[in-house]
């Protein structure tokens, strides 16, 4: 987890900078080579067209990245993927003389709006797969302090008022990086300091302790997915700070 918000912190610094693009993009020369050789089906060398869109795609992953698009790697992925299906295509057409506006089926679909769609799904896949992760991970680091799905499903608070005084807490916490480096340290919850901090009841928080930890966890290790998702979903109900 830690080298993915190093990469992040990269990715972001590169957008800015060409020289550290072109840093960042020397760097994963073998990534760029291995997800090229992938999707072509054969080893990729330097001196191939491909890796040439290879390295372009990674480039222009750099400039659309947001963290809410999951892991750079694998939203660079699909990048490149999309490019070189775009090339191999174009390739195709040049050979062979075939229209995108020609109907490729008895529905009488055209290959652009195939090729779109393909797209479309990948993306969807890519997306799946990076939330899957996210969740797989969420799911080790909160097993290690003890805490389940499950445990977060049973003990989260139904009343309005419940809502906002954990909502309170995790806001607070949320905004106290020394608290949560705590919180990592210890894997306890500092209770009195949430208690001070946001002005609930002791007993309150103690009763809901699982799914305050829950969501200070997702919290402090950067799952982007997942926090905009209950962002999305939690807003104005207890749940993430904006």
């Amino acid at each position: 987890m830690q080298k993915e918000h190093q990469i992040v912190k990269e990715v972001y610094a590169a957008k800015k900078d060409a020289q550290k693009a072109d840093e960042l993009i020397r760097a994963y020369i073998p990534y760029i080579r291995s997800e090229t050789s992938k999707c072509i089906s054969r080893l990729c060398t330097e001196q191939d067209d491909e890796f040439s869109i290879g390295m372009i795609a990674f480039h222009e992953a750099i400039l659309g990245y947001e963290k809410e698009k999951g892991a750079f790697l694998s939203y660079a992925a699909m990048v490149i993927r999309s490019r070189l299906i775009d090339f191999q295509r174009r390739e195709a057409r040049h050979r062979g003389h075939l229209s995108l506006n020609e109907a490729q089926n008895d529905e009488e679909r055209t290959l652009m709006e195939e090729l779109a769609d393909d797209r479309d799904h990948y993306e969807e896949s890519v997306n799946r797969e990076a939330t899957r992760q996210e969740i797989a991970e969420l799911s080790a680091v909160m097993k290690n302090f003890g805490v389940t799905f499950s445990d977060v499903a049973d003990n989260s608070p139904k009343q309005q008022r419940t809502l906002e005084a954990c909502r309170a807490a995790i806001c607070y916490a949320a905004e106290n990086a020394e608290l949560l480096r705590e919180l990592l340290q210890t894997g306890k919850l500092p209770m009195a300091q949430l208690v001070r901090g946001s002005g609930a009841e002791r007993k309150t928080l103690e009763r809901h302790r699982k799914y305050i930890l829950a969501m200070l966890l997702i919290q402090t290790n950067g799952y982007e997915i997942i926090r905009g998702h209950l962002r999305h979903v939690l807003k104005g109900k207890g749940g993430l700070p904006a």
